[in-house]
């Protein structure tokens, strides 16, 4: 069988098993197991399969994003998005719309901690767009600001992203963190 048609059915598979509800982690397993075992064989997919899998979870190249997800919610749980959000507040509000400024500085702040734009955008969005509301600003400027802060998770080092890239293209992670 062509092996563009064998990838085509796995992923035609592997979207019939989400809608399953099935785990995504098992359902990409699967289809990748089922896939290469039509290319190459049972047993020397197995063998790949179990050699993959191992080689995944005892490296350390991918350590970090583990340990970013528990530092930003250790840093969410114990109230420092709120002072941060607070520090900022008090270095902008006086400007006009400070609580903007002061949502994308903490948003870049708390993002240089987590490391994560998407958990930056979650845990700054239950501070900040309260506090936006109560003084009136437009739902969209709220929303937009806590968003456009969000996204500058990845550019600030460290970043998950940044750790990702280095450990992909093999490039030094220190010498990222520099540049």
């Amino acid at each position: 069988m062509d092996p563009l048609l064998i990838g085509t059915l796995s992923f035609a598979a592997l979207f019939v098993l989400l809608i399953l509800t099935v785990p995504i982690g098992f359902a990409m397993g699967l289809c990748g197991l089922a896939g290469m075992s039509m290319i190459i064989g049972l047993g020397p997919s197995l063998s790949l399969f179990g050699t993959t899998v191992y080689e995944t979870t005892v490296t350390y190249d991918l350590s970090i994003v583990p340990l970013f997800v528990l530092m930003g919610a250790v840093a969410a749980r114990s109230g420092l998005s709120q002072e941060l959000y607070g520090a900022f507040n008090a270095w902008f509000g006086a400007f006009r719309g400070g609580l903007a400024l002061a949502t994308v500085g903490a948003c870049g702040a708390f993002a240089a901690i987590c490391g994560s734009s998407v958990a930056t955008a979650a845990t700054m969005s239950k501070v900040a767009l309260p506090e936006m509301k109560r003084y009136n600003y437009a739902e969209s400027l709220a929303t937009g600001s806590v968003a456009a802060g969000g996204i500058i998770g990845i550019l600030i080092p460290p970043s998950v992203v940044l750790v990702l890239y280095g450990v992909l293209t093999e490039t030094s992670i220190g010498d990222l963190f520099i540049a």
